[in-house]
């Protein structure tokens, strides 16, 4: 029994080596693990897309932050010039103060050089 078991992994063994199996077995691998690790790739984008909208607006601040809100903004005031230049100046000055409650170290010293 155990002499026919080695024949059949010698033969076994030498048709691998006749089909060159080792070096086309690793890209095999390869490309099978490849494949399967991004199947859940857009569930994760998903949850990468949420947590950074969550970190975008984690402040209160009344200013757009994404471009569609920028844009849509720009739709209400398009008529309106003088409401549009109020409303940036307004959000200007909320980024800056912003700005100087993250960064009041970098703020001091920008303010600082004028």
């Amino acid at each position: 029994m155990t002499n026919m078991i080695s024949r059949a992994v010698t033969r076994i063994s030498s048709l691998l080596k006749k089909l060159q199996v080792r070096s086309f077995l690793p890209i095999v691998l390869v490309g099978f693990l490849l494949l399967t690790t991004n199947i859940a790739q857009d569930r994760n984008t998903q949850a990468v897309t949420k947590k950074l909208d969550e970190v975008v607006h984690q402040d209160n601040s009344q200013r757009p932050k994404t471009i569609g809100e920028w844009e849509q903004e720009a739709k209400e005031t398009e008529n309106a010039p003088g409401e549009r230049v109020q409303k940036i100046a307004k959000e200007s000055a909320e980024a800056i103060k912003d700005f100087g409650a993250l960064y009041p170290d970098t703020a001091k010293r920008s303010a600082g050089d004028n």
